[in-house]
């Protein structure tokens, strides 16, 4: 057993002082509200559960600070990016993934949703092993101590009623059957879970849409991150994105709506009345100026929220929450549209990617804690209940994923994670 005593600490009930968790195992066996044990290990400053990244294109780490050149819109950086997509193969996405979910533990984050369409050879053909790209993220988050649920993505046009083109072959099983029949072929593990994804309305025909949406497990897809997206759904089947997920039977609590951003109140409703899930990400979607979405008013109407660092231009479930409240006070004038406990609750729904049983200091869940110093220059003199808005990655000290030390001190157990990144992206 070990036994970590913590000042702080985020309990389901809210922020506790003084709080001693014993672990056994990789699993919480109890914690309680007592002076510091002897024995015990102190983990600074104030510890929340474990972060939960519900939503992440690993290959897309290569493109931070290499985008911004003469503007652009988000349809010159899918350019970019559908050039990185043709460079990769098994072994450069191991390389690039261990090292982008390296620093995600650096952040704290413990568990990753892997939004997985790079299934192929630049050609369209099929590996050897099928699945080698899913296998290589699979072992590249193992080695970076943090868990995955591999959203296996459906991706089969390029548009509606367009095929698929250029790098997209590679993305594409050519049918829904033959989709499903290789994801079929996936096995969880320790610390590997695996689930599906719509790609959005534009990468997915309306017929396939149930298949995929059948899935047993976590089921994400994008929806509505562009006004051209509803647009065009809107002209192919006089129907907006969300009404089509409906029609085919997809909203509910196993699905989440990634981005969710151009919504109409009727979409709103369909989206909280049915409980499917929303997962925003802010610093992506102000990066790509996609637009603020109506987060509050998806809580309000019944959606569970959950964050996504997305393309990674920002690695950091801290700044996803403080983003998500300033798009919300920018938007409506009005400060505190979440309070502290709910931006708490977003970072850590690990729910979301078909891990409910995390998430949470509680005896039964995985021992992931995350210590974030309260003595830094940017939380130093911050309330412990308010520091999750002062605070950074940067601050970050102890990262503790299923009883194992990840991160101790603000290092990784794997050495110099910059290092890896600078070798990985070349």
């Amino acid at each position: 057993m070990t036994a970590y005593w913590c000042a702080s600490a985020w309990l389901p009930a809210g922020l506790a002082s003084g709080v001693l968790v014993e672990v056994v195992g990789g699993t919480i066996q109890s914690v309680s509200t007592v002076d510091r044990p002897a024995g015990a290990v102190t983990l600074p400053g104030v510890v929340f559960p474990g972060f939960a990244n519900a939503h992440s294109h690993a290959f897309h780490r290569a493109l931070r600070g290499r985008t911004h050149g003469d503007g652009g819109t988000f349809w010159t950086w899918r350019t970019r990016m559908y050039e990185l997509a043709g460079r990769l193969d098994p072994d450069s996405y191991f390389r690039l993934a261990r090292a982008a979910y390296a620093e995600m533990a650096l952040a704290g984050i413990t568990c990753v949703g892997e939004f997985h369409y790079l299934h192929h050879t630049p050609g369209g053909k099929r590996y050897a092993d099928p699945n080698a790209m899913g296998h290589a993220l699979a072992e590249a988050a193992r080695e970076a101590g943090i868990r995955l649920t591999l959203l296996d993505t459906c991706y089969l046009a390029g548009g509606i009623g367009e095929p698929v083109s250029g790098e997209q072959v590679r993305f594409s099983d050519g049918d829904v059957l033959s989709w499903a029949a290789r994801v079929a072929d996936l096995r969880p593990g320790p610390g590997f879970r695996v689930g599906a994804a719509i790609h959005s309305v534009r990468a997915v025909p309306r017929e396939a849409l149930p298949v995929v949406a059948g899935f047993d497990g976590p089921v994400h897809a994008h929806l509505s991150e562009q006004p051209a997206e509803n647009e065009a759904c809107l002209a192919a089947y006089g129907r907006t994105p969300t009404q089509l997920l409906a029609d085919a039977g997809a909203l509910g609590e196993r699905l989440t709506a990634v981005h969710a951003t151009h919504l109409t109140p009727e979409d709103i409703a369909l989206l909280g009345g049915s409980r499917t899930g929303a997962c925003l990400c802010p610093t992506t979607e102000a990066d790509l100026a996609d637009g603020i979405g109506p987060a509050r008013e998806l809580a309000d109407a019944g959606s569970p929220l959950s964050l996504g660092s997305d393309q990674h231009a920002v690695v950091d479930m801290l700044l996803e929450a403080r983003a998500l409240e300033h798009g919300e006070r920018l938007r409506t004038g009005q400060r505190g549209r979440f309070t502290p406990a709910e931006l708490v609750a977003t970072m850590t729904a690990h729910a979301a990617i078909g891990w409910p049983e995390a998430g949470r200091i509680e005896p039964g869940a995985p021992a992931d804690l995350v210590a974030v110093r309260l003595d830094s220059p940017r939380t130093a003199g911050s309330l412990p209940e308010q520091a999750l808005l002062t605070a950074t990655a940067s601050d970050v000290d102890t990262v503790v994923v299923g009883g194992r030390v990840v991160v101790s001190g603000g290092a990784h157990v794997l050495g110099d994670v910059g290092a890896l990144l600078a070798a990985a992206v070349g």
